[in-house]
């Protein structure tokens, strides 16, 4: 019996110690198994979130600057934000990058006024161009030499903004215009482009101004302008001379043109001493200008402030034109124009015209010209139109022009003639429909003077709160003249403006003119 009970005994003993050993060894290769995985797993998270990261940075430009111990990096994500316009230099895009900011910088300009920066706006604008609603960046602190560019569509993404905060300037080297340019920078075929920022474009204009002063075309009202000693010289001395004389190009450009575009915008900044006009809109639809600059001096020939031409659905407001021509012209094709709260001087004021020149078809209509501040201007509003000419200006109203020092405050010239002497023709472009109110302040030549067509007489000409009073200085002063205008005086005027006709010529001819522009 004894026997028995030891064999068995020790059989489920030595099975008792079996099962605890392997019970141990499991439990001990267990936790050894657990703690790598898990250290593997940390390890494995802990790699996408670092190359995230500095796939981020990359993309942005900057060199990681994370924790190399392993763990998770305490350094804050990059900002999404765009780069602010005044940032010197970050390193171009890389290939694959969804950047929407386009630093000429980037691009290897230096902005150091000297080299020549053309090639690199032109690489900016072309990675520009492919990116919708992208950002073309010129920094502040900077100053760009930049030879003639355009900016051209039609296979641009729309709503690129133009950020101008530095200073781009013109060569004057005459070998880069070779035979002569009529724009400087150009904007063609574009849709929801704006030209926005705090900068300057200056057309260096004054080489250009001191090389052919007389190849330029004269103001006809200056044959108005007779000085109170009678002595008119007959060509005004000549100025300085320099080493460019003879070889710039005669055809002068225009400092920044817009053509074809839709809904473009021009806020911000200053262009001054452009070659010729500063600013230019050319079959342009939707057009929006504001707290914007000209500067130029008063003798500088030719330099409009603003020409549109063939454009519509303008506004252009809170700006300040100082120049050598117009402030602001308007050219045939032109309809649905508001022009609004401009300071206007020196310059030639602010013109419909010329129009009809070599006897071409003109049509503009509804335009307004409200709450403007002129001062030292050769003439007020205008509308100037070319004998022999055809076509209609309509729907004019000219209000709330406040004149200081104006030569001749309000001007309708149909005889129009930037020559010596230009021949006498029988057509003309129609005016009827043109407002006058509210036009206030002093003037040195003359208040008023309408000269219209003797075979197309200006019909429908209102007049409504006229105070113009004369202030006495260079030249012999004028009453209010008038030839072939019809109209009416809807409250007194002062001065008396008794030489407009009351009611309409006998002889209407301006339908089949208004049928030609569709009017």
């Amino acid at each position: 019996m004894d026997v028995k009970m030891k064999g068995p005994s020790f059989r489920g003993l030595t099975f008792m110690l079996a099962v605890a050993f392997l019970v141990w060894s499991s439990s001990s290769e267990g936790c050894h198994g657990r703690a790598t995985g898990k250290h593997w797993r940390q390890n494995r998270e802990a790699l996408p979130a670092l190359s995230s990261k500095k796939g981020k940075t990359h993309n942005h430009g900057g060199a990681h600057k994370g924790n190399h111990h392993g763990g998770a990096s305490k350094t804050k994500p990059p900002s999404r934000k765009m780069p602010k316009p005044d940032v010197p230099r970050s390193p171009p895009p890389q290939k694959g990058s969804r950047s929407s900011t386009f630093n000429v910088l980037d691009f290897g300009a230096r902005g150091d006024g000297k080299t020549d920066d053309t090639k690199a706006f032109q690489d900016t604008w072309t990675a520009t161009c492919k990116v919708t609603a992208s950002t073309f960046i010129v920094p502040s602190k900077y100053v760009f030499l930049v030879g003639p560019i355009s900016f051209s569509g039609p296979y641009c993404q729309p709503n690129i903004v133009f950020q101008l905060d530095g200073k781009i300037i013109a060569p004057t080297d005459f070998k880069v215009w070779g035979r002569g340019l009529f724009q400087w920078l150009q904007f063609t075929k574009l849709m929801g482009l704006n030209i926005q920022g705090n900068g300057t474009i200056d057309g260096r204009g004054s080489v250009w101004w001191q090389v052919s002063p007389f190849d330029d075309t004269i103001d006809h009202e200056f044959k108005l302008l007779i000085p109170l000693n009678s002595s008119v010289q007959e060509k005004p001395p000549a100025p300085a001379r320099s080493e460019l004389v003879g070889k710039m190009p005669r055809i002068k450009p225009t400092a920044l043109r817009f053509y074809g575009s839709f809904n473009v915008t021009v806020t911000g900044i200053t262009i001054q001493n452009s070659p010729q006009c500063h600013l230019k809109f050319d079959n342009c639809i939707g057009v929006l200008v504001h707290d914007f600059s000209v500067s130029s001096p008063s003798d500088s020939p030719n330099t409009d402030g603003i020409h549109l031409q063939n454009s519509k659905d303008v506004l252009i407001h809170n700006t300040t034109l100082s120049c050598g021509d117009d402030c602001i012209s308007i050219q045939t094709g032109c309809s649905n124009v508001y022009v609004q709260n401009i300071n206007c001087g020196p310059g030639h004021g602010i013109s419909i015209g010329s129009l009809g020149k070599d006897n071409t078809k003109a049509c503009v209509s509804n335009i307004t010209v409200r709450d403007v501040i002129m001062h030292n201007t050769m003439n007020g509003v205008r509308i100037k139109t070319w004998q022999g000419g055809l076509g209609v200006v309509q729907g004019v109203l000219f209000s709330n022009i406040q004149v200081s020092e104006v030569k001749i405050p309000i001007v309708i010239d149909q005889f129009y003639c930037d020559k010596e002497t230009c021949s006498n023709q029988t057509s003309a472009v129609a005016l009827s429909g043109i407002n006058y109110e509210r036009i206030r302040g002093t003037y040195t030549v003359k208040p008023v003077q309408f000269a219209c067509s003797d075979n197309l007489p200006c019909t429908d000409i209102s007049l409504t709160a006229i105070d113009l009073k004369p202030l006495q200085e260079l030249y012999h002063l004028y009453g209010a003249f008038c030839w072939q205008t019809f109209g009416e005086l809807r409250t007194p005027t002062v001065p008396p403006i008794d030489c407009l006709q009351i009611g309409k010529p006998s002889t209407n001819k301006i339908q089949n003119d208004f049928d030609s522009c569709g009017v």
